[in-house]
């Protein structure tokens, strides 16, 4: 039978985050004022140059802000990062304020976030998809090349023209990773699939990523997984005008965004992760240290196919569900670097 895939924050997922951060994440050290009735929770968080409405990485990080709002009565504010330099003044800012955990979306703002919390030593911080040495520091990455796999593999069983894109934002170590693991699931299934890879430099550059995909889909290539960030919105407007063109979303739900013609997304459940955080801060315990997240986890996963499920056919979701459970038993190990990704061969399941 197959798997129902994830679309959202489901009970199960809240579950299993639970379990992972309280077991690696979690410093136990006593209660906090926010475990206090008389204290509102407050949470602040610094978006990456996408900012908020990419419909993607950050919007995702804010539902989990939001969640905590609902469930705890909790003040949230966000500073947007409109480049690279307003990551350490935006940290800055939120580490002046009386806030119980700020939050630094994105990996390339790391190294700021590093002097931030060594200035401010009482403040309490998370970042996601970096892993941050300081002791005040909460860091969550996930194992995006499990998700990425499965993107793939359903990529090779769906084209027509046996030629499949890539579109990253910023060619690094943790894009290679939703990279490599695409590469290898389109392998798993067909070795003959040419996979083509273009990276738009940019996370927010939308008119770059409308351009990059209409090379990619002109040449050839009939699905485009996008891990682009707000430039990904471009690339999905110039598959919307195409003909038997389809794209493979990212970070969050993007199925509705042309129903039909988006065949899945790669979730990465970083709303998940913020709201648990939250929970963790909300109950007195402040986390630290770092977690990762995969698909064994439910920290990463395709969506349910609302809208492609007749497409896709039901042998083909059955097939990805059967991967899935192959990655989760260990029986798969996706690459997550390039030098992986030329080691790899199919497995026979």
């Amino acid at each position: 039978m197959a798997r129902a895939y994830h679309t959202g924050v489901t009970t199960r997922a809240l579950a299993l985050a639970s379990v992972v951060f309280l077991a690696a994440c979690t410093n136990g050290g006593g209660t906090g004022k926010a475990a206090s009735g008389a204290h509102q929770l407050r949470l602040a968080m610094v978006t990456d140059t996408g900012g908020l409405g990419d419909k993607s990485f950050n919007d995702s990080a804010y539902r989990g802000l939001q969640m905590a709002k609902s469930k705890f009565d909790a003040e949230i504010a966000v500073q947007e990062s409109k480049s690279a330099a307003d990551y350490q003044p935006n940290l800055t800012v939120l580490a002046d304020g009386d806030y119980d955990e700020i939050f630094a979306i994105g990996f390339l703002m790391n190294n700021d976030l590093t002097e931030v919390a060594k200035n401010y030593p009482d403040k309490h911080f998370a970042i996601i998809d970096a892993v941050n040495p300081q002791p005040n520091v909460a860091s969550v990455t996930f194992r995006e090349q499990d998700g990425s796999f499965l993107a793939g593999a359903l990529a090779a069983m769906v084209t027509k023209t046996k030629t499949i894109g890539f579109l990253g934002g910023i060619d690094s170590p943790l894009l290679r990773k939703f990279e490599v693991g695409y590469a290898a699931g389109a392998r798993e299934i067909d070795p003959n699939v040419k996979v083509v890879v273009k990276y738009v430099g940019s996370f927010e550059d939308v008119a770059s990523g409308k351009e990059l995909a209409d090379v990619m889909y002109g040449g050839g290539a009939d699905i485009v997984y996008i891990a682009a960030g707000k430039s990904g919105l471009g690339a999905i407007d110039e598959m919307r005008a195409r003909p038997n063109a389809y794209a493979i979303g990212v970070d969050s739900n993007q199925d509705a965004l042309v129903p039909g013609k988006i065949l899945t997304s790669m979730v990465k459940h970083v709303d998940v992760a913020v709201f648990k955080i939250a929970s963790e801060v909300h109950a007195g315990k402040y986390p630290s240290g770092s977690v990762q997240l995969g698909l064994k986890e439910d920290g990463v996963g395709l969506t349910d196919f609302a809208y492609t499920k007749a497409l896709i056919g039901a042998a083909h979701i059955a097939r990805l569900a059967a991967l899935r459970e192959a990655i989760v038993a260990g029986k798969i190990v996706p690459p997550s670097t390039r030098d992986e990704l030329a080691a790899f061969t199919p497995v026979k399941l």
